[in-house]
């Protein structure tokens, strides 16, 4: 009795790291995703702006609908990349776009903030391997 409690315990200590992770969609070759405005560096002079979201070699694709070689923007605030292998959380550092926006106001407060661009999948998980952009860095005054 105990070698089978043992075992069902080995098991699952080898199994629920799996169960853990959501499967993650392919990206096309070559995909590229890229903050069109505001450029690096840029200093914002109110804090209400548009950031604009350019794709290459992918579709954008509304949340919900599994499509091959699509997906749906979402925009890191003042964070690093999430992990990549997990649905990307939906808060004030992560924002989401799953209506499959490319363009979107957002507000931040005065001082120096950094913006990149994480692909989802119709599950909100990074493509694999993921779709990002370059984090850049804009002062609003």
């Amino acid at each position: 009795m105990q070698r089978r409690a043992t075992l069902l315990a080995l098991a699952a200590a080898v199994l629920m790291p799996r169960l853990a992770f959501a499967e993650r969609t392919p990206s096309p070759p070559g995909a590229e995703v890229y903050i069109i405005w505001p450029p690096d560096g840029a200093t914002i002079p109110t804090g209400k702006f548009w950031v604009r979201m350019g794709l290459r070699n992918m579709g954008v694709c509304p949340k919900g609908i599994n499509k091959a070689n699509t997906g749906h923007h979402h925009l890191l605030i003042d964070t690093d990349l999430p992990p990549l292998d997990q649905p990307i959380p939906s808060d004030r550092n992560h924002l989401h776009f799953g209506a499959g926006e490319t363009e979107a106001r957002v507000e931040l407060p005065p001082g120096k903030h950094t913006l990149q661009l994480l692909m989802g999948d119709y599950n909100h998980v990074p493509h694999d391997p993921p779709v990002y952009s370059k984090k850049i860095t804009v002062t609003v005054k």
